[in-house]
């Protein structure tokens, strides 16, 4: 079984590197989707689970490394213990960190792993045990500053982030048995995939290839890009969680915006509008008549008393900012959206 492991990670290790040079391919992954229930959130661990390429190469590679299934199984679970503590503590603390400084340290931690299987297995698996168990806490960090960028409601907040977090250990497992299976059928029929340097080579890769592009791509605060008038940086703004979808698509000035079901709808691909409410009144029907077309994709809208700027619209990922009312910058960017196929929530 360990050398079918052995074979079944570099094919998966050589894949992640191929997959690193195509275009969006090494982007942090986000959470996906939103959920007003507990069993929806275990939804949401697990998919963000599987679609973590990072996590499941570095989980990969631990398997590779540990060359037993007892270890391995150790090793892993010190990496859920560090995740899990982490991401219910600072869920809960409401501790935000920068989710992309978290994927380039996830990126790194392959080139260890890969590095150490170069030079060879430890002959004391303690300080490994302990490395492993630290970048555990600080993929944690990461995935509760994301978890929280979907908008969490107050209430019932503890059985959520427990859901999430069994939805994440339920993928860790059903990639690792996928890995192991994939092991057992290839050792018949690639019998050089025995070299396994050529795997913790490929891990290196991977990591090394990864993290620059990660902080070129997506690191820190990236300047705001021009549309028009307005202004396209990346989204900054939270909103609250717990309600279904507004019962309406736009509320007029005065009227109280639904927080919370903005914050659902969010999650499923809305892009929101906000304006300030002492708008003139031949603007607010300009405003009024883009929110409720229905040709322009699942927009809702309402007054942000306070705000800054004109006009303000938010996606999942990005926000547009206007100082003066630029309807063809608002209409490139909800356009621009709705052809990303992460405006696709998962029940579509």
């Amino acid at each position: 079984m360990a050398a079918g492991v052995r074979r079944g990670i570099l094919i998966s290790a050589t894949a992640g590197t191929l997959l690193l040079a195509a275009p969006g391919a090494a982007f942090a992954h986000g959470i996906g989707g939103s959920s007003e229930s507990v069993p929806g959130f275990v939804w949401l661990g697990f998919t963000h689970m599987l679609l973590g390429w990072d996590h499941l190469l570095f989980v990969g590679g631990i398997l590779l490394l540990a060359g037993q299934v007892r270890r391995a199984a150790k090793l892993i679970s010190l990496f859920a213990l560090g995740h899990s503590i982490t991401l219910f503590t600072a869920t809960v603390a409401a501790w935000h960190v920068n989710p992309t400084l978290v994927d380039v340290i996830v990126a790194l931690s392959l080139v260890f792993v890969g590095v150490v299987g170069l030079i060879g297995r430890p002959s004391n698996w303690t300080w490994f045990g302990a490395s492993v168990f630290g970048f555990g806490l600080i993929h944690g960090l990461g995935l509760a500053t994301r978890l929280q960028d979907l908008g969490l409601p107050s209430d019932g907040l503890i059985p959520r982030v427990l859901a999430f977090n069994l939805g994440v250990e339920l993928g860790q497992l059903l990639a690792v048995v996928a890995m192991f299976m994939i092991g057992d059928v290839l050792r018949h029929y690639i019998p050089k995939l025995r070299q396994t340097r050529l795997s913790h080579g490929a891990l290196i890769a991977a990591g090394l290839i990864a993290a620059p592009i990660l902080l070129i791509t997506a690191g820190g605060e990236p300047p705001a890009q021009a549309v028009g008038s307005c202004q396209v940086r990346e989204r900054t703004e939270t909103y609250p969680f717990g309600e279904g979808h507004p019962d309406k698509d736009f509320f007029e000035p005065g009227e109280q915006v639904p927080g919370k079901a903005f914050g659902h709808v969010i999650g499923d691909g809305y892009v929101i509008v906000h304006y300030q409410p002492d708008l003139p009144a031949d603007q607010l029907a300009q405003v009024r008549a883009f929110v409720t077309d229905s040709t322009n994709g699942k927009v809702v809208g309402g007054p942000a008393t306070g705000q800054a700027e004109m006009l303000k619209a938010v996606h999942a990922y990005n926000t547009i900012t206007c100082t003066s009312l630029d309807l063809p910058a608002l209409k490139q960017f909800t356009t621009g959206w709705f052809a990303d196929p992460r405006s696709k929530p998962p029940s579509d």
